[in-house]
């Protein structure tokens, strides 16, 4: 059976990609953050998965706004990356895993959750940059298949983040009822505290962000009362693009190991955060979402 090895939240600020495609790694401006990867990326190197299931939104890149789905799954063999409007990023087309995508799809549609698939997709930062955070120097391929899970963060109304951890729950139940012996890592992906336009421009919230990096682990039920509007008024309208680290949390089991975990201020306007935690086994998982 599959199991979950190890969950990573990270940021998906697309400077971040770019800093890596342009060699910029060492520059005064970035090295803070990239320091702040490393033991991760060290230990991620050790514990490879087969599959990485990614969760994050796609940035009107691959999906219209006018018909943004809730949540989906990509079901493809490969992802193509997206043109953002300045040329394609130059790494690896993303593998997929459609064994394992139609499983997940038909067991969340048995648990109730109303699941879009993408049978074509081009995937944007929003999965690409977490990737590179992961692997920095993929070569001709990236080390694992992928499974995109998206995640509306843009349309309102948001999907509440106690939905989002109960989707999390339902889809760590499904990966474990797979019948292969794969490994999977899942990412949790966007955030933290940032606002791109508006009054609020620029905003970053260094004690909400704090907070959240703490209670993912061990308080994540603190994390699920809060409502959109409250993800908004603290972390900024982009933002709320945290509860989707909510969904990786939940599809571990209750007994995780905190790996490493890293907080930097800014990058390209926001706040970044990356914290990484191993599963240690599912005896006792319940839920703390309604």
């Amino acid at each position: 059976m599959a199991e979950v090895i190890w969950g990573l939240a990270t940021s998906h600020v697309p400077s971040i990609g770019a800093a890596m495609d342009n060699h910029k790694t060492e520059d005064e401006y970035w090295k803070p953050l990239f320091d702040g990867y490393a033991p991760a990326r060290a230990w991620m190197a050790e514990h490879r998965p087969d599959v990485a299931v990614i969760v994050y939104n796609d940035h009107a890149n691959a999906v219209d706004l006018d018909l943004v789905p809730t949540f989906a799954i990509g079901t493809a063999e490969s992802y193509d990356v997206a043109d953002e409007g300045w040329g394609r990023r130059p790494v690896p087309q993303v593998v997929g895993a459609p064994e394992l995508s139609e499983h997940l799809i038909r067991e969340l549609m048995d648990e109730s959750f109303d699941i879009a698939t993408f049978h074509q997709l081009d995937v944007d930062h929003g999965l690409t940059v977490p990737l590179s955070i992961y692997c920095p120097e993929p070569g001709d391929a990236w080390p694992c298949a992928v499974v995109p899970v998206l995640v509306n963060v843009i349309q309102y109304p948001q999907p509440t983040a106690a939905r989002c951890y109960a989707l999390g729950e339902a889809l760590g139940r499904a990966i474990r009822s797979f019948p292969q012996d794969l490994k999977v890592a899942v990412f949790g992906t966007g955030g933290m505290s940032h606002q791109l336009a508006g009054a609020r421009a620029g905003l970053i919230n260094t004690e909400f962000d704090r907070m959240f990096l703490e209670a993912i682990e061990s308080d994540p039920a603190k994390l699920t009362a809060l409502t959109r509007e409250d993800y908004i008024r603290e972390a900024g309208t982009e933002g709320i693009e945290l509860i989707m680290w909510l969904v990786m949390r939940a599809a571990m089991s209750e007994k995780i190991a905190r790996i490493h975990d890293t907080y930097h201020v800014p990058a390209s306007n926001t706040a970044a955060g990356l914290a990484l935690f191993e599963d240690l086994g599912d005896a006792g998982k319940g839920s703390v979402a309604a």
